[in-house]
């Protein structure tokens, strides 16, 4: 895997603390590596852990680094995807806990020529397995135009 050398605000296209994400540790042509700290924020429960089904969310947001890694790469701007659902998503905790130092590892299994990828991916604590998903994504060639409203008549 190649360092990344970039930060993670410069792969996605979120902003503030509704990046999860913390670095990215590598990637390569089919995988990506990342890091995050569980910290308060704004869907944190009392006790400062998260619920476990944003471990979906992270594993998501190191598919976007991936992309967006790739476009750095080449030299193009990071492009909008979409998340559209997941075939199986386990969670093995109640709870992702607060202060947790978690590794987001995902690998693209299937990409076509559409912008539809799936990407086998993993959330652990240490050695321990808290979660594992196969995501289904999709990066239109320009996001703008799919996300474009159409006029009412």
């Amino acid at each position: 895997m190649k360092a990344c050398p970039w930060p993670v605000a410069s792969l996605l296209p979120h902003a503030g603390n509704m990046i999860l994400l913390d670095a990215v540790d590598g990637y390569d042509a089919d995988s990506l590596s990342a890091h995050a700290v569980i910290k308060p924020g704004p869907y944190s429960l009392p006790d400062g852990s998260l619920p476990p089904w944003l471990g979906m969310e992270l594993m998501a947001q190191a598919v976007g680094a991936w992309a967006g890694c790739h476009a750095r790469e080449a030299g193009t701007s990071v492009k909008l995807g979409f998340l559209l659902g997941t075939r199986r998503y386990e969670s093995h905790a109640n709870a992702l806990p607060a202060g947790a130092a978690l590794t987001i590892h995902v690998r693209r299994g299937l990409i076509d020529a559409s912008g539809m990828s799936v990407f086998e991916c993993e959330l652990r604590a240490e050695s321990r397995l808290l979660a594992h998903a196969r995501l289904n994504v999709y990066q239109p060639k320009d996001p703008d135009e799919f996300t474009q409203e159409a006029s009412p008549t």
